[in-house]
């Protein structure tokens, strides 16, 4: 069974981020990450949540 493309599993969304798996669950813990969404024991990602957190980590909104 294959995920839709607007629900990404933990190892996807991290995979887009290049970031590791650990990293997006240490985010997760610190609720700094993406929003995300328990389905049962599994965490998800909706992929729209995910281009609008990226979008308020841009550089120019930091001033950098």
């Amino acid at each position: 069974m294959t995920t839709p493309d607007h629900l990404w599993s933990h190892q996807q969304t991290a995979e887009f981020l290049g970031i590791p798996a650990a990293t997006l669950y240490q985010m997760n813990h610190k609720r700094t990450g993406p929003r995300s969404y328990k389905v049962g024991k599994h965490r998800r990602y909706m992929r729209e949540d995910v281009l609008a957190w990226l979008a308020t980590r841009s550089s120019d909104l930091c001033g950098e």
